[in-house]
């Protein structure tokens, strides 16, 4: 595999002049080119309904998306007050079915007439995907499905301040960085998806390294992650989109386990820079529970260098065990989203400040870090 490097996120030029910036790294290196936008043969399918509210003869019914809200062209269930999917699917009587229950021949049917319209549509290219490649149907109905019960019953990850998060408009998340492999920032997608009440989906900012790694590339741009570059996140923010990013990068997610929750340096302020360009919040986002996944006792640098990565972990059971080492200790986890730190109301000129720049940062990282250390205090222990 060829080197893979990480470009600095703070780096504001284009990636068409070839530089393009990893918000998780300080080295330089060449971005993978996005994708063009693909859209299947023909627009997504909009689901009429007859005067009674059912489909019409011959129309199948699309599978269900847990934690989405309702859709007029798939006919999926909302979500509930929790965020959780708050009803099966309906049947031809208005009346939601019971998942196959005795008496509910109904919602089964409909179940199996929905996974069968999806898999036609996913054969025929009857779906969409936006520019950065990201496919909503796919990570609402599968992708957040695969990702969900390590979430809910490995990690068994508990949400606080989601309710900071803005219901609409461009938004920054600010996140610490850890545990060896980036399970944090897809538990935190999960979070958003799952719990926000108004159906959210966070968009991250990976490294160059993401975009580099066969079948992993193809599924970061499905889930809607793209290069941790400026030109992309203000792109997202402009068009209204919630957006994460880690600035710690390979230096929070890699550091030893003697190091852990001591938040690394966050770069030279780029992230701030964009977020003061488009006038969006900054939310700070503390995560509790990553660090002891993977303890990182040692990093052989030899490997690293020859496989192309910016380390390579030894764990008290990784590489001893073989594959076996590579499975996550059963952590508990705790995301809280603080307070959102408004930057709508500096001037267009304020991005380039530097000492602006530097405060705003160094405001994020001292928030993230104290309530990191209000978590660790408030656990009662690493894996309950």
């Amino acid at each position: 595999m060829a080197d893979a490097k990480v470009i600095p996120f703070d780096d504001d030029r284009s990636r068409g002049n070839g530089a393009s910036g990893a918000g998780s790294g300080e080295n330089g290196g060449s971005a993978a080119p996005r994708p063009s936008r693909r859209r299947g043969g023909a627009a997504r399918r909009k689901g009429a309904t007859g005067a009674a509210g059912a489909a019409p003869a011959g129309e199948v019914q699309p599978l269900p998306v847990r934690g989405g809200a309702a859709r007029e062209d798939d006919g999926t269930a909302p979500h509930g007050p929790s965020g959780t999917a708050s009803g099966r699917p309906a049947g031809d009587d208005g009346v939601p079915g019971d998942d196959g229950a005795a008496g509910g021949d109904g919602g089964l049917e409909q179940r199996i007439a929905g996974g069968l319209a999806f898999l036609r549509r996913r054969l025929t290219g009857n779906y969409e995907i936006d520019d950065f490649g990201y496919d909503a149907e796919l990570t609402d109905q599968v992708l957040m499905s695969m990702l969900r019960p390590l979430y809910e019953n490995y990690f068994r990850v508990e949400v606080k301040g989601v309710e900071n998060i803005p219901a609409e408009g461009g938004a920054l998340i600010v996140a610490n960085h850890s545990g060896t492999l980036p399970l944090d920032g897809l538990m935190m997608q999960v979070a958003v998806h799952d719990h926000h009440p108004a159906d959210r989906h966070l968009r991250l900012l990976a490294a160059d390294l993401v975009f580099v790694l066969p079948v992993v590339n193809e599924l970061a741009r499905k889930l809607g992650h793209t290069l941790a570059c400026a030109e992309d996140a203000e792109r997202l923010l402009a068009q209204g989109e919630l957006v994460g990013v880690m600035p710690e990068g390979f230096k929070g997610i890699g550091k030893p386990f003697g190091e852990r929750y001591k938040l690394q340096r966050f770069g030279r302020g780029g992230f701030v820079s964009t977020a003061l360009r488009q006038g969006a919040p900054i939310i700070p986002c503390s995560i509790v529970g990553a660090e002891e996944i993977y303890p990182m006792i040692g990093n052989s640098k030899t490997l690293a260098r020859l496989l192309g990565f910016p380390y390579f972990p030894l764990t008290p059971t990784f590489p001893w065990l073989g594959p076996l080492g590579a499975v996550p200790l059963p952590t508990k986890w705790t995301i809280q989203f603080g307070e959102p730190i408004r930057t709508d109301g500096y001037a267009p000129e304020a991005a380039e400040d530097p000492v602006l720049m530097f405060n705003l940062t160094d405001q994020v990282r001292e928030q993230i870090q104290h309530t990191l250390y209000k978590l660790l205090v408030q656990r009662r222990s690493v894996f309950f």
